[in-house]
């Protein structure tokens, strides 16, 4: 039976539940000051709605001087301790959630960490951002203001029980009307709140996702004129979000509504028990003052366990998706062999990948043997695998079939670790940090670096001749993904961050696009001095940077279909001397028209 048709405690609902609250039963002793102000406020409640039978009776009636001095004292005195109650209570259980929240997001940025590729690939990211923000939010409140609503909320329905008891008995059996029509109501409505809570923790995603492609791509947006498009897909995937709330709100409504209905009719069962002739003449105006008011104090509380279901139906929604997160199993490591620094060489042996969810094959059938410290570049029409194949070497992917051999040994055989600190990559798509560019430089592994390794790094990229010009140098901040920086300057401090990694393996993947003519003359020289002595692989479109490789891959859909050098390959006269002879028509029509 599913979770959203099996009611609220079933027992899937129960571990979830157990499980989120050992995220608070790490602050069990602020738990204990908390809950302890919780029954200090509902025990004060308790108490004064007691005294109002010898407040009515003893005070007013019969005028007792004791009571009359001592009352007013015997007030403050429970409100005071109600509100240290109350003061321990919301602060207690503010200061769990917010421990909860933190410790959620921590657990859920972790498994991000160490997650494959492939489940990047599978959901939007606007949906893996919405768990942090959105969803670990609404967990927080299951696990601390819905526990305190419970709480205070129970024990006041219990203590105002005890006070309707103590008084009269007779009296309490208005209750019966209510105990089975709120019991009724809160079952239905915890099966609407389950079922619609996680809906909304979807499209909470659809919206991060769409504020964050807009937000990206406002370039593109002015450009092509898509305001108005890109603000009816915001406004369409909003009203989704605004319905699935509202939907929440009536159900909450629907449910006060009705139980403030059926309170009704318990009070006034409450007024007929009471003004029965036989009643009149032995119950003092005190006891019914005193049970009337109990019942009162006990309907708002039950009103609001009522409604502690969206909190609870929210959280649990909201745990069951970050849970499921956390649970996933992290990128398979099974290597048991420290690699210190490869020699380079590198073998795929009969390689075919196929990407999770897809039927095409990326790649069929590879045989390609680079020896250490040549220079391998991988040319071909786009989508014809080539960044598939290199994607292989830090084992974003595993082979479908086939092996990758490194140094003679079978790559997965290496712990990931030390794989991927033999490898230095460049891409197309640079990717920097919200950071100054000496930690962009000297990121993660490499933070250790002293400032002139930095710089010299730098300069072996040319990029010392903008970043001297910067305010603070090296120190300098560069905005969100290098946003303060142009183009070609992020891809030079993505190229420093190469070389000062100084791996045996460098991978290319088109590094000098974003460059104008004079830096990329500059940075071909700083990438051929890299080069030496270290095993490379360059993807490239413009076949005159690959004229020197030692070989040259030509990739058609997933195959190696020819595979020489440069001179060998115009020779041959196979499809790369068609690109490359296209290619030198296109660079001659423009030279003319310059």
């Amino acid at each position: 039976m599913s979770v959203e048709k099996s009611g609220l405690w079933d027992a899937k609902t129960w571990q979830v539940y157990k499980r989120l609250l050992g995220y608070s039963r790490r602050y069990w002793v602020m738990g204990l000051v908390a809950i302890t102000g919780m029954l200090l406020d509902g025990g004060g409640l308790a108490v004064f709605t007691n005294l109002l039978r010898t407040m009515v009776d003893d005070l007013f009636v019969k005028k007792d001087a004791f009571l009359i001095f001592w009352m007013p004292i015997w007030i403050i005195a429970i409100f005071l301790v109600r509100s240290c109650g109350t003061f321990a209570s919301n602060y207690g259980i503010s200061y769990i959630g917010r421990h909860v929240v933190q410790a959620m997001q921590k657990d859920v940025f972790a498994s991000y960490l160490k997650l494959p590729a492939a489940f990047f690939g599978a959901e939007p990211s606007g949906q893996q951002i919405s768990r942090i923000t959105y969803t670990s939010e609404q967990v927080a409140s299951a696990a601390s203001e819905a526990v305190k609503s419970a709480v205070t909320d129970s024990f006041t329905v219990v203590a105002m029980l005890c006070v309707m008891l103590h008084n009269s008995p007779y009296l309490t059996l208005a209750l019966l009307v209510m105990a089975p029509a709120i019991a009724l109501i809160a079952t239905i409505v915890s099966r609407r709140y389950r079922l619609i809570s996680r809906r909304i923790q979807g499209s909470m995603g659809s919206v991060t996702g769409t504020v964050e492609e807009s937000v990206g791509a406002h370039r593109e947006v002015r450009i092509y004129g898509g305001q108005n498009y890109e603000a009816s897909r915001f406004d369409q995937v909003t009203r989704q979000t605004r319905g699935l709330n509202l939907k929440i709100t009536a159900t909450n409504a629907a449910s006060s509504s009705t139980i403030q209905l059926v309170a009704a009719l318990a009070l006034a069962a409450l007024v007929f028990l009471g003004t029965r002739p036989q009643v009149l003449n032995s119950m003092s105006p005190g006891v019914f003052f005193a049970v009337l008011t109990a019942m009162g104090t006990m309907l708002p509380a039950l009103r609001r366990l009522a409604n502690v279901q969206s909190h609870i139906q929210r959280g649990m929604s909201a745990a069951e998706d970050l849970f499921e997160v956390i649970d996933l199993p992290p990128e398979i490591d099974l290597g048991t062999l420290e690699l210190e620094r490869t020699r380079g060489d590198i073998v795929f042996r009969g390689v075919t990948l196929t990407y999770p969810k897809s039927r095409q094959q990326a790649l069929c059938g590879i045989d390609l043997h680079c020896m250490p410290g040549t220079v391998t570049a991988l040319v071909g029409r786009s989508g014809s695998g080539k960044s598939s194949l290199v994607s292989l070497l830090p084992r974003f992917y595993a082979p479908s079939e086939g092996r990758v051999m490194l140094d003679g040994e079978d790559y997965e055989n290496y712990t990931l670790a030390s794989l991927r600190r033999q490898i230095a990559w460049v891409g197309q798509s640079v990717v920097l940090f919200d950071d100054t560019v000496a930690n962009n430089i000297a990121y993660g592994e490499l933070a250790g670096a002293s400032e002139a390794d930095i710089i010299a790094a730098a300069e072996a990229a040319n990029a010392m001749e903008f970043i001297a010009r910067m305010p603070q140098g090296i120190h300098t901040p560069i905005g969100q993904s290098g946003n303060m920086l142009s183009g070609g300057q992020r891809q030079r401090i993505a190229i420093a961050r190469a070389i000062l990694k100084n791996a045996p393996i460098l991978v290319l993947d088109e590094a000098t696009s974003a460059l104008d003519t004079e830096s990329e003359r500059l940075i071909q020289q700083a990438l051929h001095g890299l080069m030496r002595d270290r095993t490379t692989l360059v993807i490239a479109h413009r076949l005159s940077t690959v004229e020197g490789a030692d070989q040259i891959a030509v990739m058609d859909h997933g195959r190696i279909i020819e595979r020489g050098t440069h001179a060998e390959l115009i020779a041959l006269d196979g499809q790369y001397a068609s690109l490359h002879r296209m290619q030198f028509h296109d660079q001659t029509v423009t030279q003319s028209s310059d």
